[in-house]
Order: C-alpha cells, then sequence, then structure tokens
C-alpha cells in the first residue's frame, strides 16, 4: 500500500503540474493519471499477489452480474436527486437544447467517457486495490474514510485547473481543498457501499463515478451552482446507508434469506490446496 500511494500520486501530481505548466490545461494530467494509476495497480498486485491477483483484480473491473437495479441505481439516481435538490433550491432552469439532447449529453459523458475510458480505470485502483485492502483490515466505512485521505490528495492539482497555477487565488485554492476533504469521506463510502452490494463490481462503481462527474453544472446544464452534485450524493449516500442499517435489523425469514459475501481473498483461501496451489494470493 505504502508503495502504491507514494508511487501513484507524486508521479500524478508531477504529470498534472507538468500539464498545466506546459499547455496550460489539467486534461493531459488527468489522462497520465490514469495510466499512472492503472499500471501502479498492476504492478503492486503483481508483486504481491502474482499473476492471479492481476486476473481476479481485472475480472472485478468486468463483473456485470449484478442486479439490474444496481445499473438503474448507479446511472440515474444521482442526476435525479440533482435535478431535484436544484429544484428545492431555486436553482433549477431548463435545458438550453432541450431535454432529448441533455440526456444524450450525459450517458455519452457518464458511459462512454467517464466509465469505460476512465472511471472504472480510476476505480480499478482506488476501490480495487487501496480501499478492497483497507477491508482486509478494517471494516467498510473505516476503509472508505482511510481510502479518502489519499483520493483527496492525488486531486490537490485540480485546485488550478480553471486559472492555472499562478493565477489561481490562494483563498480560491484553499476554498477547494477544503471542499475536497470534507467530501472525500462521503465519495469513498458510497464507492465502498456500492463496491460490497454488487459482490465486488469495480464496473458498476466506475458507473457510479462517472455519474457522479456527469452530473456537474458543467455538463448537466439544468442548475447554477457547484455545490448541488455534491449534496445530491450526501442524499443518496443517507438513503443507501438508511436501507443497509434497514437490511441489518430485518427479523430472520422475512424477505428471504440475505446471500452470505465472501471476500474474494477469503474465498482464495478456502478452496482446496489442489485449486488454489501453493501461496494463493490474498485480496487483489
Amino acid at each position: 500500500m505504502a508503495a502504491f500511494l507514494v508511487l501513484a500520486i507524486l508521479l500524478s501530481w508531477a504529470a498534472q503540474i507538468l500539464s498545466l505548466l506546459l499547455v496550460g490545461n489539467i486534461l493531459p494530467g488527468i489522462l497520465a493519471e490514469l495510466l499512472i494509476l492503472l499500471g501502479t495497480s498492476v504492478l503492486v498486485t503483481g508483486a504481491a499477489d502474482g499473476r492471479r491477483g492481476v486476473r481476479e483484480l481485472f475480472r472485478r473491473a468486468f463483473r456485470w452480474r449484478v442486479g439490474f437495479g444496481w445499473y438503474a441505481a448507479a446511472l440515474l439516481a444521482l442526476p435525479a436527486l440533482t435535478v431535484l435538490v436544484a429544484a428545492a433550491s431555486g436553482t433549477f432552469h431548463e435545458p438550453a437544447d432541450g431535454w432529448a439532447a441533455l440526456l444524450g449529453n450525459y450517458l455519452l459523458n457518464t458511459v462512454l467517457i467517464g466509465a469505460l475510458l476512465g472511471n472504472i480505470w480510476e476505480e480499478l485502483a482506488w476501490t480495487g486495490v487501496v480501499q478492497h485492502r483497507m477491508m482486509d483490515r478494517h471494516r467498510m466505512v473505516v476503509a472508505a474514510l482511510l481510502t479518502a485521505v489519499p483520493f483527496a490528495l492525488i486531486h490537490l492539482p485540480f485546485a488550478f485547473a480553471e486559472k492555472g497555477l499562478t493565477a489561481t487565488p490562494l483563498a480560491d485554492v484553499a476554498v477547494s481543498w477544503a471542499v475536497l476533504f470534507l467530501f472525500a469521506p462521503f465519495f469513498r463510502v458510497l464507492m465502498g457501499l456500492a463496491y460490497v452490494g454488487t459482490g465486488y463490481s469495480l464496473l458498476v462503481v466506475g458507473l457510479l463515478h462517472a455519474s457522479f462527474n456527469a452530473s456537474a453544472a458543467t455538463k448537466l446544464d439544468v442548475f447554477d451552482g457547484d455545490w448541488q452534485q455534491i449534496a445530491a450524493l450526501i442524499v443518496l449516500l443517507a438513503a443507501a446507508m438508511s436501507l443497509r442499517g434497514i437490511r441489518g435489523r430485518r427479523p430472520a425469514g422475512q424477505g428471504g434469506p440475505e446471500r452470505t459475501l465472501k471476500h474474494p481473498a477469503e474465498r482464495l483461501r478456502n478452496r482446496p490446496p489442489e485449486e488454489t496451489g501453493h501461496g494463493a494470493p490474498s485480496a487483489g
């Protein structure tokens, strides 16, 4: 974990800062960050768990056989809640190009540009490696809170994305970083809930991450402001935690038996020796 965090964060900072200095745009640095996260994930997982660990990690990235409700929630819950928050706060306005164009752009930004090209691979690192390994030692919520710290750190250069390194006022940087560190724990807990709830599907987690990004005012053109999508995520997290609590308190025999989900490391450890071989990998 130490090797992953040092390599991923320092190399990503270097890529993002150089991108801002050389081309005045952080986008090339973000693309480099994705490659850095993916490469570092494969490197440390291979070193710790061997090829089988790497294969297990990528199997989770393509784990698509989950309930339809998870896909619906990952794709639609955050934009719907963002619109409701905007309407309740009086910041809502009709989309300039109509609802059909808005929906098409949202699906493009979420499914293709967001999830398939970016966020699945970003979450392969943060959820599949960091948060997953933290869950080897801690409960899901604690693991998410611990992951939130390096997750926020790697995004620090984003505070300079709009105005550049030299033109961004220090007050704006301070506010941006404060919001980032306050918001990151909520975000990581929601990703953890989706990860565990789907049987460790990084595909669904990446889709949910992309849905959040696509619900920003710059992409979901139905409100004015920068806070509505954050409020929507917190509302969704509260609902998910409440539902989790209700299910946990449900008496035996009501609603059918709950499926017992084993951690991938536990499944590998419980296989017979002839199936696992010597030195079967722990969590990917």
